[in-house]
């Protein structure tokens, strides 16, 4: 037995350092590491924690800000880019499938929400598509009797702004901003990125461009001043985690399911509101929550929503120029 235990701690030892050696790590040395990166931040926003900060009050003695962002997008028929309904592995064209289905958003799921809006009483705060504009004007028509904002939600969702060097990204900011603005008679004061994508230089040149609030940035339960060069910048949150697009179609929800996921974000955020004020943001997509299977959980999820004191149901121009006088 003692030969026995001698040999199996021997071969143990030798394959110890024959793994070591194939490894090129010494004996003693496979813990070793090299000096970390420095991390890189943004650098775009002061460290802040929500518990610090001073309370404040939104108007009418409301402690929740809600607004709706319905994102109002069209794409290009001979692309396979941009969200889908199915699968197409290998990016088909045309793709008749997801693009009829993105086109079910425009041409009915849209004005489903809008009749729930309607009846709610809510403005919505658009994310809208440049090109959108010259493709259904009378879309662009319809949301402005009903007092929605417009905010630049770039070209259309075949296209964002990634790898673009900062004239082209100036130019194309600069175009969505004046094509939005001649056809609904405001220029846009807010912006999301279609896929929420942005580039180092995105937040200076839209603030360059006069825009004031972006919903690209998720990191907070309220609004927060972002540094840029010139101009005036704020973060404004989106609420990313209730997005229909995750929810409904990356994991898969049921409308009860989301529905309680936007019942739970309300609830929590409402119960925090009392100690330290908070923004909700509900994003949409007229493909998806626009649909005649969903519409109802929308529905109820404003319903519960209103049923609450101190809640503000507003724009993300009216959220900003709040917090403007009380930050």
């Amino acid at each position: 037995m003692n030969h026995r235990r001698d040999f199996l701690a021997k071969s143990l030892l030798l394959t110890g350092a024959a793994g070591l050696a194939a490894s090129g790590l010494r004996p003693g040395a496979a813990g070793a590491q090299t000096a970390p990166r420095p991390i890189r931040r943004s650098e775009r926003y002061d460290d802040s924690f929500i518990a610090e900060r001073k309370p404040f009050k939104w108007p009418g003695n409301n402690t929740l800000a809600v607004w709706f962002a319905p994102n109002v997008e069209v794409w290009q028929y001979d692309s396979a880019s941009g969200v889908g309904i199915t699968p197409n592995p290998t990016n088909h064209v045309p793709d008749v499938f997801n693009y009829a289905w993105r086109e079910y958003g425009m041409r009915v799921g849209l004005w489903r929400i809008a009749d729930v809006f309607d009846e709610a009483g809510v403005k919505a705060t658009v994310a809208l598509n440049s090109q959108v504009c010259d493709v259904y004007p009378r879309a662009i028509e319809e949301m402005k009797k009903r007092f929605w904002e417009f905010m630049g939600h770039g070209t259309t969702n075949s296209n964002n702004l990634a790898g673009l060097d900062p004239d082209a990204e100036r130019g194309t900011i600069r175009s969505i901003l004046k094509t939005i603005e001649q056809a609904t008679g405001k220029r846009p004061r807010g912006w999301l990125g279609s896929g929420l994508i942005e580039t180092y230089n995105t937040l200076d040149i839209l603030a360059e461009e006069g825009v004031v609030y972006c919903g690209d940035w998720n990191n907070d339960d309220q609004p927060i001043a972002m540094k840029v060069k010139s101009g005036k910048m704020f973060g404004v949150p989106y609420c990313n985690e209730i997005n229909d697009i995750p929810l409904y179609l990356r994991k898969g929800y049921t409308g009860e399911q989301y529905l309680r996921s936007v019942i739970d974000q309300f609830d929590v955020l409402y119960a925090d509101s009392r100690k330290q004020p908070r923004v909700m943001g509900v994003p949409l997509h007229p493909m998806i929550s626009g649909q005649p299977l969903r519409i109802k959980y929308l529905q109820r999820a404003i319903a519960h929503m209103k049923e609450h004191q101190g809640v503000w149901f507003a724009t993300g121009s009216e959220i900003i120029d709040a917090y403007q006088q009380v930050a």
